[in-house]
């Protein structure tokens, strides 16, 4: 398929809007795009993960597991493990977080947990309505019995944002 040309006209009057669709991709294909796209490391296991593609090519991805911190793992959350996009697609960030959300409060979960570097850009999650909860300190997971490597992006700074969901009749589900 050839891509598509858009005029300077169209572009300003949206006249022509090309859909992305969401695909479902393995964790493995998840890892290898956010590997390839970003500096985000594996992420070794998940709930769900989806894919988001324009014009058939794989563009985006999300992966949604159990919270990392112990004490929000009740089973009623839910953490955004990662998000990653291709640079072009402006976009596409909002889309695959509400559409995580989405599919989140349709299995049952109460909120959502997305921790973000405080240098990342915070308007996706401003305008999919998370708000920030709590400043993290830097630290690493090495600890006298269990022994990891540190990597850089525990040395930063990070913020907890969190997004409660709505149930039931709320969501149309219920009459």
């Amino acid at each position: 398929m050839e891509d598509l040309v858009l005029s300077e006209h169209d572009i300003e009057q949206e006249v022509i809007r090309i859909p992305m669709k969401f695909a479902p991709v393995t964790l493995r294909v998840a890892n290898e795009f956010a590997k390839t796209n970003s500096k985000l490391s594996w992420v070794r296991g998940c709930k769900f993960t989806i894919g988001l593609k324009f014009n058939g090519k794989l563009i985006g991805v999300g992966i949604a597991g159990r919270p990392i911190a112990r004490l929000l793992d009740n089973g009623r959350n839910l953490e955004i493990l990662r998000v990653c996009v291709k640079e072009g697609y402006p976009d596409a960030l909002v889309k695959i977080y509400s559409r995580i959300i989405e599919i989140a409060q349709l299995m049952g979960y109460k909120k959502i947990v997305i921790y973000s570097s405080d240098r990342s850009n915070h308007s996706p999650l401003i305008e999919i309505g998370a708000a920030p909860k709590a400043k993290v300190k830097p630290q690493g997971w090495n600890r006298p019995s269990r022994k990891r490597k540190d990597k850089d992006i525990y040395k930063e700074k990070k913020t907890r944002w969190e997004k409660c969901l709505l149930q039931g009749r709320f969501l149309g589900l219920l009459e």
